[in-house]
């Protein structure tokens, strides 16, 4: 029997979706009216076996937009100072302008059609940057309207675990509770446990050529 070494391809794994991992940290709970201070995206790539792995971080620090909603007790939690000099935060809509166009060109050299979001409870998220889009009146919006992956789910049904915390370490992932609640690292560790999981679960060869 001749063996197939076509590789995989990501396109082909999850229905034509790119997985984009994002977190985002806020200043509430509003997307429409509390402020949206951080995003951070990892592109997810798939190696010619089918195995999933973070790839690339895009991040921005985001200026609140006029009027926004600024909680005490979010910026309490996050550790955020929306107005300190040494954020070198953008204005939502140039912020866009710098994670979205690679998420085309992924798109692009995948031959996926569009992006679909992954975090961890994402419907928060996915809420959040498509205000920020909405508000800004970004044309480009990579993402899925409405489908989204959910580590959360995922690693209650691998590991008995929602908190991402816990659902990292039960997976062997290391966790630093100092580093966690900025949107670089926490998107990072979702990352690793969407992958992790995602990579014990394989499809079979029609579903990764």
């Amino acid at each position: 029997m001749l063996m197939d070494n076509t590789p995989a391809r990501i396109a082909n794994r999850f229905r034509g979706f790119l997985p984009v991992v994002v977190d985002v940290e806020t200043a509430g709970f509003n997307p429409r009216t509390d402020a949206l201070l951080e995003i951070a995206a990892v592109i997810i790539r798939m190696d010619r076996d089918g195995r999933l792995t973070p790839a690339d971080t895009l991040s921005c620090h985001v200026e609140p937009f006029p009027g926004a909603v600024l909680n005490e007790e979010s910026l309490a939690f996050t550790g955020i100072d929306p107005y300190h000099p040494f954020r070198i935060a953008l204005p939502e809509r140039q912020a866009l302008e710098k994670i979205m166009p690679p998420l085309h060109a992924e798109i692009a050299a995948t031959g996926c059609s569009r992006a679909v979001l992954v975090g961890h409870n994402p419907t928060f998220d996915l809420g959040f940057i498509k205000a920020a889009v909405e508000r800004s009146r970004y044309k480009k919006n990579p993402f899925h309207d409405f489908t989204t992956f959910d580590t959360a789910t995922l690693g209650g049904l691998a590991y008995g675990q929602t908190v991402l915390a816990r659902a990292a370490q039960a997976a062997g992932i290391h966790w630093d509770n100092h580093q966690a609640h900025s949107a670089v690292y926490d998107a990072q560790r979702t990352a690793e446990l969407f992958c992790t999981i995602v990579n014990a679960c394989p499809l079979g060869r029609n579903g990764l050529r």
